[in-house]
């Protein structure tokens, strides 16, 4: 089949899925006011793949096949794979300001690691090739669910009392029965299919208990028994122009609870079945973590590009760039682009070939831009908000342009470097970037997509190499010992 317009996207997601929000049964998502803009914006990026002057830069036809499939799924067997790899990325993300941040390319670079590295799934690596396959071939839209529903965080989830975590409760012939739930599905709404994995901040004890919940498969969204619990949305009904919310009207990408109600999964679907082992080792073993924080942090470099040419746009409109203090926090968006850009470029430049054959960007910038990257986004929502000020609350809705105060609107809305229509319109946009709930949605997205940022600290610094440091500082003091003996 190879890649699919946009049109053909939205008609498979026509499938009859289970989604449910805001206490109703969503029939269509492609046309449901809280969803369609999701539903359009993700058609738009497979559009993009079909334009002439970009179809090059964002596919590519694999061996023995006449079709053309998304560069996400391109084994990266060089460095020029990987800066490849990077312009197709940054591609979709300049179309979504890097506010989409789950587009399919996530979900792609994660199951193409989990192909090229299939060994490590054991009896199942069959399975996982061939539904990699299947999804690039197909051009299918993935999301994965990783964590389990927040029911007592002190105890792993075999332990605790209640027992409503997604888990194996039968075989058959056919394939594993799956009951429980499962969070936090984003762009479940709008996505084919459905990847349960482990999560890599999550492992699970040896033990027998634990065995049941030691789960990876894929399957359709419309599966029988597979029900999705939608978070509100972020735009709220009854808005005067989608002009006042253009970033929520657009880029919210849905999350959702899974609920597995008796699930059949065919066997030829599992990928991990009650193997501890492989459950907690799987990314490690098949280098997927740096290829996805390569994705990521292109996806960043879109979101923090935006940022600072959204805070360039507001302060020449009403000339606030000619104070110094304001020329000062403008400095730090250009600085937190530039940072992340150079890390991305680090990580290609140090990149390594693995040993399952495939060239790996390093972690080590790609780990700078995990844990900065959120500190820069608040910062950056901060800086717009304090250069917005008072214009950023008391912006009106753009309706009011073709209201019955339309003329005053008009006049006493104007900006030194604009009219009211481009200044209501820049002043709507600001707002619904850093103080929505849209916005509020990004911020902890980013906040804890990667995983828990505490105990990815503590596995950075368990793992970081610090004998050569250490040593130094001995080094020295020994140096500075020796040299005040010889002053003796």
């Amino acid at each position: 089949m190879g890649i699919r317009t946009g049109a053909q996207v939205l008609d498979g997601l026509r499938d009859g899925r289970q989604l449910y929000m805001d206490g109703e049964l969503i029939k269509d998502v492609t046309r449901d006011p809280r969803l369609a803009g999701g539903a359009r914006t993700m058609a738009q990026l497979f559009d993009l793949q079909h334009r002439p002057e970009f179809i090059d830069d964002m596919t590519f036809t694999p061996e023995g096949s006449s079709e053309r499939v998304g560069l996400s799924f391109l084994p990266t067997r060089t460095q020029a794979d990987l800066a490849r790899r990077r312009g197709m990325y940054k591609r979709w993300h300049d179309h979504t300001a890097g506010m989409f941040g789950r587009a399919p390319d996530f979900v792609n670079v994660m199951l193409s690691a989990f192909a090229w590295g299939a060994d490590a799934f054991g009896p199942y690596a069959g399975n996982v090739r061939a539904y990699y396959e299947k999804a690039r071939d197909g051009d299918r839209i993935a999301t994965h669910s990783l964590t389990n529903p927040q029911v007592d965080r002190s105890k792993n989830v075999a332990a605790q009392a209640r027992d409503l975590a997604a888990k194996a409760v039968r075989e058959t012939d056919a394939g594993v029965i799956v009951r429980g739930a499962r969070m936090l599905a984003t762009l479940a709404a709008y996505s084919d299919d459905l990847l349960v994995m482990p999560a890599p901040a999550y492992p699970l004890p040896n033990t027998e208990e634990a065995k049941p919940f030691a789960l990876g498969f894929a399957i359709p969204m419309a599966t029988k028994g597979v029900k999705l619990i939608n978070r509100p949305g972020v735009i709220q009904p009854g808005i005067g122009s989608t002009h006042d919310h253009p970033l929520s009207a657009r880029f919210d990408e849905s999350d959702c609870m899974i609920v597995f109600d008796d699930v059949l999964v065919p066997w030829e679907n599992i990928f991990v079945y009650r193997d501890i082992d492989i459950f907690n080792n799987i990314y490690k073993r098949t280098h997927a973590t740096p290829a996805m924080a390569h994705q990521f942090s292109v996806k960043d470099v879109s979101k923090a590009e935006f940022m600072m040419g959204l805070a360039f746009s507001l302060v020449r409109m009403t000339r606030v760039d000619e104070f110094l203090h304001v020329q000062g926090m403008l400095a730090e968006l250009i600085n937190h682009v530039e940072a992340l850009r150079a890390c991305v470029l680090a990580a290609e430049a140090g990149a390594q070939m693995t040993d399952i054959g495939v060239m790996s960007p390093a972690m080590g910038p790609l780990g700078v831009v995990r844990f900065q990257f959120p500190d820069m986004f608040r910062r950056a929502c901060e800086i717009i908000q304090l250069i917005g000020a008072g214009g950023l609350v008391m912006a009106p809705s753009f309706a009011e342009m073709e209201g019955p105060l339309g003329e005053d609107v008009k006049t006493y809305y104007q900006a030194a470097a604009g009219d009211a229509s481009t200044r209501i319109r820049l002043f709507r946009l600001a707002f619904d970037a850093t103080m929505s709930t849209f916005s509020g949605r990004q911020q902890l997205y980013e906040r804890y997509f990667a995983g828990d940022p505490v105990r990815g600290a503590g596995g950075l610094y368990l793992g970081y190499d610090k004998e050569p440091h250490v040593r130094r500082i001995h080094d020295m003091l020994d140096r500075f010992a020796a040299e005040d003996l010889d002053r003796r």
